[in-house]
């Protein structure tokens, strides 16, 4: 793939990150439009709708990882997890919120979340290989998930506080 082409994938999945977080919802049309593309341009990168959605997801997730860095933490006891807790909440629970406006299409089209089944079935694993205590490990992985469903949901009733405490729990404090 050239430069030009890359940055023109880049491009449209940027637009339709921005345009989910904005609308609640993703257009093909919209997406061509803040992308700077014609629809033509972006049905070449992405024949349809759900080929969108799935580069959306694999793009998000291959930031996740990346940002991870599994193989520098798991050179530390219990790194794995320490170094989840941080990506998950720069990258998930401190960034704009997700749509929720997604949810249909994900519906829709269940298949678009199997590489982020895969891809969160490897970061448990590597997390619960590198644990003292796999388990615990275990609850803090499932703990911030939660926290993100709620968010997704619009049902955090937690406060600051709270929320600040459960986390430093998760990462070794001593928040009672």
């Amino acid at each position: 793939m050239t430069a030009g082409t890359e940055g023109t994938r880049a491009r449209i999945l940027r637009a339709a990150l921005e345009i989910a977080h904005e609308a609640g919802s993703v257009s093909l049309e919209a997406v061509a439009a803040k992308a700077g593309v014609s629809k033509g341009g972006l049905l070449y990168h992405f024949p349809s709708k759900a080929a969108l959605l799935r580069g959306l997801v694999e793009e998000q997730l291959a930031r996740f990882e990346a940002a991870l860095g599994t193989e520098a933490a798991a050179s530390r006891h219990d790194g794995v997890i320490g170094a989840y807790i941080e990506t998950f909440v720069t990258q998930r629970l401190c960034d704009a919120p997700p749509s929720a406006g997604m949810l249909p299409a994900l519906v829709e089209d269940p298949a678009i979340l199997e590489p982020v089944r895969l891809r969160e079935r490897g970061f448990l694993d590597a997390i619960r290989a590198n644990a003292a205590d796999p388990n615990e490990a275990t609850i803090a992985y499932l703990a911030l998930h939660g926290l993100a469903l709620m968010r997704l949901l619009g049902i955090d009733m937690l406060g600051e506080d709270e929320r600040a405490a459960i986390l430093a729990r998760m990462r070794g404090g001593d928040a009672r």
